[in-house]
């Protein structure tokens, strides 16, 4: 066997020196890039909380001392958790209404409708405000679309205005299903369901439509579309035209809708702000959604409209 040298035993050391310091070098540079890492990622953290602190705030007036148009956007469908959930407009809508420097309020609508419920809660809180605050008017402005639903709150402003392609109506209520008796029957599937109540499978897409049910469920849209055609006729008293095609569920555009009744005039949300209201600076009293909220909503709407094609009972 070869002996080291006393030179190459020095190049060797050199060497295991060198591969040290080159690995030393590099670990202090791997480090330095993850403190790098988690800096940024805790700034930003930082910013995606002020940004959802900032955003859940609405806009507030009052600073320059003027007048100033309220405005509250419904926008998409009026259900639990969505962008149209009550408690948000409520809250936006309260806001609105108590701020000194508001002379009256916007609710700009671009809705399809949506939970009976969740509107019918909007449409008593306007009318409560209207009451409280009998000085500041309430006006609903139309944009794409006001069905169903959104037409439910619309009633229950002191105006309602529109364009003329804006499609408003769709005064009726609907019960969404389907049957998938055959298709299991084809499949070989065994729908195996156990209940404790004659009528507790209501509905159930894997049975075959019972009569007795299927009365029941019209009966039961039937007392919803009465409290919609009610609202409807108390909202617009003797302003709406004597037409049963009204309440059939149809939709119409805003120039016909101005003919039967169902609105008062056409117009933007600038119009009303500055010819109506008498003030034309808008301020959005909308309440904002945070980063995490935005993501939960999308998240648990798409759950709800999967839910309500099965079972779902909508002023859609």
């Amino acid at each position: 066997m070869n002996q080291p040298t006393p030179g190459n035993e020095t190049q060797w050391e050199r060497d295991l020196l060198q591969r040290f310091a080159f690995e030393a070098l590099r670990e202090q540079r791997r480090a330095r890039r993850w403190g790098i890492f988690f800096r940024l990622l805790a700034f930003g953290y930082v910013l995606a909380f002020l940004a959802a602190a900032w955003q859940s705030t609405p806009a507030r007036s009052g600073l320059g001392g003027g007048k100033v148009t309220g405005l509250v956007d419904i926008q998409g469908v009026i259900a639990p958790g969505a962008a149209a959930d009550a408690d948000r407009i409520i809250t936006g809508l309260r806001a609105a209404f108590e701020d000194s420097a508001t002379r009256g309020v916007i609710v700009r609508i671009n809705s399809p409708g949506g939970s009976p419920v969740q509107a019918g809660y909007i449409n008593d809180e306007i009318n409560r405000l209207k009451n409280k605050y009998p000085k500041k008017k309430l006006y609903a402005v139309v944009q794409d679309i006001c069905a169903s639903g959104g037409y439910y709150i619309a009633v229950a402003a002191d105006e309602i205005y529109a364009d003329k392609g804006s499609l408003v109506g769709s005064i009726g209520v609907r019960m969404d299903s389907f049957g998938l008796v055959d298709a299991i029957s084809k499949l070989g599937v065994e729908r195996r369901l156990i209940t404790a109540g004659e009528h507790k499978g209501f509905l159930d897409p894997f049975l075959p439509l019972d009569a007795q049910e299927t009365a029941h469920a019209r009966s039961l849209l039937g007392d919803i579309h009465d409290q919609f055609t009610n609202t409807v006729k108390r909202g617009r008293g003797a302003r709406l035209k004597d037409n049963p095609e009204i309440f059939s569920g149809l939709i119409w555009t805003g120039e016909r809708a101005l003919e039967l009744g169902l609105v008062d005039a056409l117009g933007s949300s600038g119009f009303v702000a500055r010819e109506i209201i008498k003030a034309e600076e808008i301020v959005d009293f909308t309440p904002k959604e945070g980063l995490v909220e935005e993501l939960s909503r999308h998240l648990g709407t798409a759950s709800l409209e999967a839910a309500q094609k099965i079972f779902g009972t909508s002023l859609r």
